[in-house]
């Protein structure tokens, strides 16, 4: 698995905002980040969020971004508009799930699939929600503490 973005934000835009609207809160892409078994990736919204927390981070394939770009049309927006923390090469994240799996030395626990919501259709081109089911990414357990690489 390649990590070619790493994202944190400090805030929320989608998540608590079901019937208001989208907060402004920019994904920060970083060449490094610091990931704390238990409790997420530091510097990000989820960041000790609560006990066994499923989503301490989140990944994203950027395979699925390039189909996604393609199929809608949609060029200039970048892939942190999914709000997904690691963007990711040449892996089959939905493999992953229900699975321990290790990236640069960090041990992670693949949850479930991130389950696109329907600010997709907002944050990058109306149908996306629907286009993302089955593919909106891996949320994951952070299970060893270690550092994060882009590249």
């Amino acid at each position: 698995m390649k990590l070619i973005h790493l994202y944190i934000s400090p805030e929320h835009n989608f998540f608590g905002h079901h019937g208001q609207p989208a907060g402004q809160a920019p994904m920060i892409e970083v060449d490094t980040v610091e990931c704390v078994a238990g409790k997420g990736l530091v510097g990000d919204r989820f960041f000790d969020f609560k006990k066994d927390y499923k989503g301490q981070v989140t990944f994203f394939s950027h395979e699925v971004y390039e189909r996604m770009c393609e199929q809608f049309q949609t060029m200039g927006v970048p892939a942190s508009v999914f709000r997904r923390n690691l963007i990711t090469r040449d892996v089959d994240l939905n493999s992953l799930i229900g699975k321990e799996f290790e990236v640069q030395g960090v041990r992670f626990l693949g949850t479930q699939e991130s389950a696109p919501c329907h600010w997709m259709n907002h944050a990058f081109a109306e149908g996306a929600e629907e286009a993302l089911k089955g593919h909106g990414g891996l949320r994951a357990q952070i299970l060893t503490s270690g550092v994060l690489r882009q590249g």
